[in-house]
């Protein structure tokens, strides 16, 4: 692990060298993201949660992913949305994927119910075993299937005119397999012909870190295009420290209420580092778990926030970490190196 963790700094120090010499282009549609609702300015999305899941079909098979009792989803959801608004929630990033459980048309229906702007994926996710990875992208190229997820952002989601505000994948735990590096190459060469961010499942993983860092520098992509998902997770906080310096996003997004400390801890520690534009704050909650009860997506605006603010952190840097950030994280740019 030892030398794991020594080769992933001498990588993030090149690709900080690089970000820092070379000019970033940000010249597609710089400033606007795709909602379920349409094309909006970046700005109007206020406070964001960027990863929470609306609902999810997650641990069943495949086959069975997008069947839900549409009745009781949206009795249970719509109300609970409203909740979230009255909070002062504004916009949620939806990380269900395609494969276990993503319905653009659900999703319509409640940001058109609720008044929270809702934003949906493209991608495929790699963590679970590969087990909602779809059959033909094993033998797929990574240019084969970047087109599936160019195609929906392009002409929308399941014949409709939903299109995707970012890219969601995954990897499992351990040494990448191929898969999992074949779906973040496509997930960069989406991002080259879209300018959509990826918002990448990486956990507690410097081994897979290292990979997608390798593969944003051989296409010559920014990491300020990365998102580290579930970077609560990471041992070593000097890490995501390293990562952030070099320009990705680290997305530490388990908060509850039983974890505030923790998260307090955690944001002090970039806050020293003047890092803390480079991170998201959400809870990774579900509002309807394979038809179960809500896992709750309200500790942040009810706990933390008032921790936060408590422990010296000021309103403007919270409004930083909720609101600037997810903007800038999220808005539709391609992020090269030149």
């Amino acid at each position: 692990m030892k030398h794991c963790i020594s080769k992933f700094r001498i990588l993030l120090f090149l690709v900080f060298l690089l970000t820092a010499c070379q000019q970033v282009n940000s010249s597609r549609n710089s400033g606007i993201i795709h909602t379920v609702d349409g094309p909006v300015k970046v700005d109007q999305l206020k406070f964001t949660l960027p990863h929470e899941h609306l609902m999810s079909n997650f641990g069943k098979d495949p086959g069975e992913a997008t069947q839900y009792d549409e009745a009781a989803l949206l009795r249970q959801v719509i109300p609970y949305l409203r909740k979230i608004k009255s909070l002062g929630v504004n916009s949620i990033l939806d990380c269900t994927t395609a494969y276990f459980g993503r319905r653009v048309d659900l999703l319509k229906k409640m940001a058109d119910s609720t008044d929270i702007q809702i934003v949906t994926n493209t991608g495929f996710y790699g963590a679970a075993d590969d087990r909602y990875v779809p059959e033909f992208a094993f033998s797929a190229t990574a240019e084969e299937i970047s087109k599936v997820w160019i195609r929906e952002f392009e002409d929308g989601i399941d014949g409709t005119e939903v299109r995707p505000g970012f890219v969601k994948l995954a990897f499992d735990d351990g040494m990448p397999s191929e898969i999992d590096k074949k779906l973040f190459t496509a997930g960069i060469l989406t991002h080259l012909n879209t300018g959509l961010t990826l918002a990448v499942h990486t956990g507690n993983n410097p081994e897979a870190v290292t990979a997608q860092l390798k593969l944003l520098a051989q296409y010559h992509v920014s990491p300020e295009a990365w998102v580290w998902v579930h970077a609560h997770l990471a041992e070593d906080v000097q890490l995501l420290l390293s990562a952030a310096s070099a320009g990705a996003w680290i997305s530490l997004d388990g908060a509850k209420e039983s974890n505030v400390q923790e998260y307090i801890n955690r944001m002090e520690k970039f806050k020293s580092q003047n890092l803390l534009h480079k991170i998201l704050l959400s809870h990774d909650g579900d509002g309807f778990p394979m038809g179960g009860e809500i896992r709750e997506f309200e500790a942040i605006p009810r706990h933390l926030i008032p921790a936060m603010l408590a422990n010296g952190f000021t309103e403007k840097e919270v409004d930083q970490i909720t609101v600037r950030n997810p903007k800038e994280a999220f808005k539709i740019r391609t992020r090269r190196t030149e």
